[in-house]
């Protein structure tokens, strides 16, 4: 079998742990020496996925933005960008979406057998669709990714994919970067809902750094043994 790509979850929040707010524009949580970082981080992965509600509701590029980090890639015998990955339980994706307009990369869209056909109607004009059972898990794509030569994803939300990439024990690291602002308000998106996730009380995530980028916070946590430190 080949092994399953390393999986690494990026996530801002508030300091009450919200990922936005209730409102229609988007929240900037984090500042732009992170966001330098965060490209950089994505320049080191062979994939990068989002749930489908952040392609509709941010509509993000996913691209790396760094024109010297592309030609770093280039270099190496690597795309650009790395591959733009989706996961979507109702098919409804727009393929005029930056996430499939932008960027010349392969784009990846898993979805359950019961909406493949329309799935493909869609968007499978501008990306592959993939039937990954129903429902669609974790595994089912990581499986899928890997036999297409991912060996390192980034997760970057949202709270529905990452809950479920965390319950399901396939995260091996977590970027967690807290905004110095409150959001105070319970119709907003979190950063992850409920669920049994592997680390509790009595089973610590360890904390590989801790790190002060201009009026933000990033820790770095190893949830499993494959973990750079």
């Amino acid at each position: 079998m080949t092994a399953r790509p390393y999986v690494l979850l990026s996530c801002a929040m508030s300091i009450d742990g919200y990922i936005d707010d209730a409102t229609t524009e988007r929240l900037l949580l984090s500042n732009d020496a992170d966001l330098d970082r965060i490209d950089a981080v994505r320049a080191g992965c062979d994939a990068i996925m989002v749930g489908a509600a952040t392609v509709r509701r941010d509509d993000p590029r996913l691209l790396v933005r760094s024109e010297r980090r592309r030609a770093e890639r280039v270099a190496l015998g690597l795309p650009p960008c790395p591959v733009k990955v989706t996961v979507t339980a109702s098919g409804d994706l727009d393929p005029t979406a930056r996430f499939f307009t932008m960027g010349d990369g392969a784009k990846v869209v898993y979805c359950p057998s019961g909406v493949a056909e329309k799935t493909r109607e869609q968007v499978g004009a501008v990306a592959t669709v993939v039937d990954a059972g129903d429902p669609v898990t974790p595994e089912a794509v990581l499986a899928d990714l890997a036999g297409r030569g991912v060996g390192r994803l980034m997760v970057e939300g949202g709270g529905t994919v990452h809950c479920q990439f965390l319950t399901a024990g396939v995260a091996d690291e977590l970027h967690l970067v807290v905004a110095p602002f409150f959001v105070g308000d319970g119709r907003a998106p979190r950063f992850v809902g409920d669920g049994h996730f592997p680390w509790h009380s009595g089973r610590r995530a360890r904390v590989v750094e801790v790190r002060q980028i201009g009026d933000v916070v990033l820790t770095r946590y190893a949830l499993s043994d494959r973990c750079e430190a």
